[in-house]
């Protein structure tokens, strides 16, 4: 049996319209004789819809009924994609993430998939060609519905993909695949026909919008391949793959921005062992994913402690932090939401010396201030202020000559 994973984002499935376009794109993939699991997102601004509907209520809703209130939206889209497929003669049928065996930790808004049973989806094509399956859901351990976080429905398709070991997994989007910055802030950034996980992961990670991180991650663990292509039109796409010797080539690979970090400081920290300790494991238990930490030198017996976290979790993460303040004995919490974070990612980097004092060189050149910087073996990262983060990435590719 051949089978290939499939994933629609929501643009792709925005109108009635598109969706019968994309049944009449898998009716294709089925003429040529696969059998196909198609993952879809909610249509167009659906999830946004439902979560101000939310917000007309509290400013404070449950975790778990957000999930069972945001999981609707993926559920419209595959009941009427299904109806397209049985107009065109295909044999089809929708599942929820439970009913096709998601089963994910009891984190709610940003849950981890633990399992897939496969069951369900392959007795179904003993009788259809096409399994419909809602993304960006599942169902925890204790039988309450989850959502897999922003861009789940690709970690869903990837996850999917890697549990039944289908030939690839092929994720629409309303791009022509990955770039080396995104073209809405760089118009010269020139499209990527093949990346590496671990750039793609870096990249992905650090503001490209293209694609979850974690589901490049679930690709990179299992060895699935996974393609990023245009819904509206032929173009070949851009493949994620393992790394090759080819790939070392290239110094770096893409620039990325990201504008939806806060930053917060704990001021004048007691300086003595177990504190940072204690400061990260209550945010870790809070669910807040840092990402950035920058510890001052010690003054006085006391140091700052600065890091970086979605702007999304800062009510939570500044609840956190101040009482985390209030019992370690330091005076303030400071926190800076007008921040952006700007990337340099490629595994060229490993054997290119040079790479981060061109990259400072460039931002002093063009007056951007650095506040933080992060590493990595293929990445450099740093923090500037929000209102010179299009200038800097536009600067940082045109000086790596990305645009060649």
């Amino acid at each position: 049996m051949k089978i290939i994973t499939q994933k629609y984002g929501g643009s792709s499935v925005a109108t009635t319209e598109k969706i019968r376009r994309i049944a009449e794109k898998v009716k294709k993939r089925v003429d040529g004789g696969y059998k196909l699991i198609v993952v879809l997102s909610a249509m167009g601004k659906t999830t946004d819809n439902l979560i101000a509907l939310s917000e007309e209520i509290t400013l404070k809703p449950s975790a778990r009924e957000m999930d069972m209130l945001l999981s609707t939206g993926e559920q419209v889209t595959i009941a009427l994609f299904s109806m397209a497929l049985h107009e065109l003669n295909v044999g089809a049928i929708s599942l929820t993430g439970h009913q096709a065996g998601i089963v994910t930790d009891t984190v709610h808004r940003k849950a981890k998939i633990v399992s897939i049973d496969n069951n369900r989806i392959m007795k179904e094509f003993e009788t259809n060609d096409v399994v419909v399956v809602a993304g960006f859901q599942g169902i925890d351990q204790e039988h309450n519905i989850s959502t897999l976080g922003r861009g789940g429905s690709d970690l869903s398709a990837v996850a999917i993909a890697a549990a039944l070991r289908t030939e690839c997994c092929e994720i629409y989007t309303d791009v022509d695949g990955v770039f080396t910055a995104d073209p809405r802030i760089v118009p010269a950034a020139k499209h990527i026909p093949e990346i590496s996980f671990d750039e793609m992961l870096e990249l992905a990670s650090s503001g490209a919008k293209v694609m979850q991180a974690r589901s490049i991650e679930c690709g990179k663990k299992y060895n699935m391949p996974i393609w990023v292509k245009n819904t509206f039109n032929d173009t070949t796409g851009t493949l994620i793959k393992e790394e090759d010797e080819t790939m070392e080539k290239v110094m770096i690979r893409g620039v990325a921005l990201e504008k939806k970090e806060a930053k917060v400081t704990l001021k004048s920290v007691p300086d003595k062992p177990g504190i940072a300790a204690e400061v990260f494991s209550r945010l870790g238990a809070g669910n807040i994913n840092v990402d950035m930490i920058v510890q001052n030198s010690s003054t006085d017996g006391t140091t700052d402690i600065s890091f970086t976290a979605p702007k999304e979790d800062l009510p939570v993460m500044m609840e956190t932090a101040n009482k985390i303040a209030k019992e370690i004995g330091a005076p303030k919490v400071d926190v800076n939401p007008s921040i952006a974070k700007v990337s340099i990612v490629g595994i060229g980097m490993r054997s290119h010396a040079g790479v981060a004092a061109k990259m400072f060189r460039v931002l002093a050149d063009n007056n951007v201030n650095i506040d933080m910087i992060s590493t990595s073996e293929i990445k450099i990262s740093v923090v500037v202020p929000e209102k010179d983060g299009e200038k800097a990435m536009q600067s940082l590719h045109a000086a790596f000559e990305l645009d060649k």
